[in-house]
C-alpha cells in the first residue's frame, strides 16, 4: 500500500527490466515498419509513403501505450506529417480494451489497501473509459458523490522512458524521408508532456489551477481531486455529466455559436491571461450541458505552462499580421523560440500563420474555415509549407511550438464540427484587452504557488 501520509507519494518506479521489456517489445513491431522503408527507399513508387505509413500505423497499434498516444498526438498536427501518415495515424484508437476485473481488483488493493471496497458505496466492474495510458470506473462514495477512479496501466513510467527512445528513431526515421522540418526539440516536449501524463499529483494540481483559472466563466465546471482517494497511480475525482460535443452538430445554429463561443473563453482565456493552455484538444474531453448553456472540461493530464513571454509573441504575431509588418513577423517567431530563420523562412512560417490566425485577423461573422471538414483542416496549407520548407528550409520546430500548434488545430476542427460562425477577431481582441506580459507574469506566478505548482 502507498504511504497514506502522503497521497501521492512513491510512484511506481521506472524499472530497468521494464524498459528493456518494452523496447524489445516496440522494436519487434517497428521493424516491420523499418524494413518496408528501406525496401521503399531502394525501388521507390508512387504509393511509397503511403505503405511506409501504413506499416509504421500497424506496428504502432501493436506497441499501444505512449507511443501510440504520440502517433495519436501527431496526426493532429497538420504540418508535420505527410497526408498519408496522418491518415493512417488517426486511425489509431484513442480507446484501447480495458484491463479487465484482476487488474483493477489488485491495482484497487494496492492504492488504497486491502479494504478499499469498504470505502466506496458502489464501484463499477467495467470501465467507462479506456485509453493508452489507462481506464477510468465510476464508483459512488458513502456521502452520495458520484466518483471517476482514473486507473494507470502498469509499468507505464518504464513505458514512457522505452518509448522516447523509439520516438526518437521515429521522428529521426521521418527527417530523413522529408527533410522539410527538423522535429528535434520535439521530441524532448513530448516525452516532458507524457512523463507529466503519468504524474497523478501533479495532474490533480492542474485541476485545481484550471478549476481557478476559469473561475470566472460560470458556464465551465472542472473536476474536483478527492485527495484521501488518489495515489500515483489511482486519481478520483468528482464525475461530471454531459453531452458529446458531437451530439449538438445539428442543434440550431444560435445555440452551436454559443458553444464555440465557451469553448474560445475555455481555451483562450487561460493562455492569454495566464500563459497555460490545455494541450488536448480531444473532442472527448468536453461535454456539453444544459441543453448547449454549459461546458465540462475534462482531463488535466497535458497541461502546457508558457513563459510569459511566449504568450507575448503570439500576441505580437497578432499584431504584425494585422499590420503585415514583416520585421515585427520575424521578432515574434524568435519570441516564440524559432531560431536561424532567413528572410525566406519566414516568408514560409507566415503562410502557415496567416492561416491559423486568420479568423483573428478578420472583423467579421464567419465560420473559422469555410468550405473544409474537420479532418481535412489544416491540410492543404501544410502541404504549401512543407514543399516550401523541402526547397528553403529545413525549420527546426522549437518545443513550445508543439502543443500550441496541436491545440489551436485541435480547437479550429471542433469549430468546424459545430458549424459555428462568430466573430472570432471581437473575441480575441476582447481576451487581450489591457495585455501586458508582466501582468501575465505576475497572474501566472500567483495561481501557480496557489496550486502547489510553482
Amino acid at each position: 500500500m502507498s504511504d497514506t501520509s502522503d497521497p501521492f507519494s512513491d510512484p511506481e518506479r521506472n524499472r530497468l527490466t521494464g524498459r528493456l521489456a518494452r523496447t524489445a517489445k516496440v522494436g519487434a513491431n517497428l521493424s516491420g515498419a523499418g524494413l518496408t522503408f528501406a525496401a521503399q527507399s531502394l525501388f521507390g513508387g508512387q504509393q511509397g509513403d503511403e505503405r511506409i505509413a501504413k506499416a509504421l500505423a500497424a506496428a504502432l497499434g501493436k506497441s499501444k501505450g505512449p507511443l501510440m498516444k504520440v502517433a495519436q498526438l501527431l496526426s493532429t498536427v497538420p504540418d508535420l506529417l505527410p497526408a498519408e501518415y496522418a491518415a493512417e495515424f488517426a486511425q489509431l484508437q484513442a480507446e484501447a480494451p480495458a484491463m479487465g476485473w484482476p487488474f483493477v481488483r489488485r491495482r484497487m488493493r494496492a492504492e488504497l489497501g486491502a479494504d478499499w471496497r469498504g470505502k466506496f458505496a458502489e464501484f463499477g466492474h467495467e470501465a467507462s473509459h479506456a485509453a493508452s495510458l489507462g481506464q477510468v470506473h465510476a464508483a459512488t462514495l458513502h456521502d452520495g458523490r458520484k466518483v471517476a477512479c482514473k486507473l494507470q496501466y502498469p509499468d507505464m513510467a518504464s513505458a514512457v522512458e522505452s518509448d522516447v527512445g523509439q520516438l526518437t528513431m521515429l521522428l529521426g526515421l521521418f527527417k530523413r524521408m522529408d527533410g522539410s522540418i527538423d522535429p528535434t526539440a520535439m521530441v524532448d516536449e513530448i516525452a516532458d508532456r507524457l512523463r507529466e501524463e503519468l504524474d497523478y499529483a501533479r495532474e490533480a494540481k492542474h485541476m485545481a489551477l484550471y478549476a481557478q483559472m476559469l473561475a470566472g466563466k460560470d458556464f465551465v465546471e472542472v473536476p474536483e481531486p478527492v485527495a484521501e482517494l488518489s495515489t500515483p497511480r489511482l486519481l478520483t475525482m468528482t464525475w461530471l455529466s454531459g453531452e458529446r460535443l458531437t451530439a449538438f452538430e445539428d442543434a440550431p445554429q444560435e445555440t452551436r455559436n454559443h458553444i464555440a463561443e465557451m469553448l474560445f473563453w475555455t481555451w483562450w482565456g487561460p493562455m492569454n491571461t495566464y500563459a497555460v493552455i490545455h494541450g488536448d484538444p480531444h473532442l472527448g474531453n468536453y461535454q456539453v450541458t444544459g441543453k448547449g448553456t454549459g461546458l465540462n472540461l475534462l482531463d488535466f493530464g497535458c497541461i502546457r505552462i508558457f513563459p510569459p513571454g511566449f504568450v507575448e509573441g503570439v500576441v505580437d504575431l497578432y499584431r504584425a499580421l494585422q499590420k503585415e509588418d514583416f520585421d515585427a513577423t520575424y521578432a515574434a517567431y524568435e519570441k516564440w523560440g524559432f531560431s536561424g530563420l532567413s528572410r525566406e523562412l519566414v516568408d514560409v512560417l507566415n503562410i502557415w500563420a496567416r492561416f491559423i490566425y486568420g479568423p483573428l485577423l478578420d472583423d467579421r461573422v464567419r465560420s473559422v474555415a469555410d468550405g473544409v471538414t474537420a479532418s481535412e483542416y489544416g491540410r492543404k496549407e501544410a502541404f504549401a509549407v512543407r514543399k516550401l520548407l523541402k526547397e528553403k528550409g529545413p525549420v527546426r520546430i522549437p518545443r513550445e511550438f508543439v502543443f500550441m500548434d496541436r491545440a489551436a488545430i485541435g480547437l479550429g476542427a471542433a469549430y468546424l464540427r459545430l458549424g459555428a460562425e462568430l466573430n472570432y477577431c471581437r473575441l480575441f481582441e476582447e481576451s487581450i484587452e489591457g495585455f501586458s506580459v508582466d501582468a501575465v507574469a505576475g497572474r501566472q506566478a500567483d495561481a501557480l504557488a496557489s496550486v502547489g505548482l510553482a
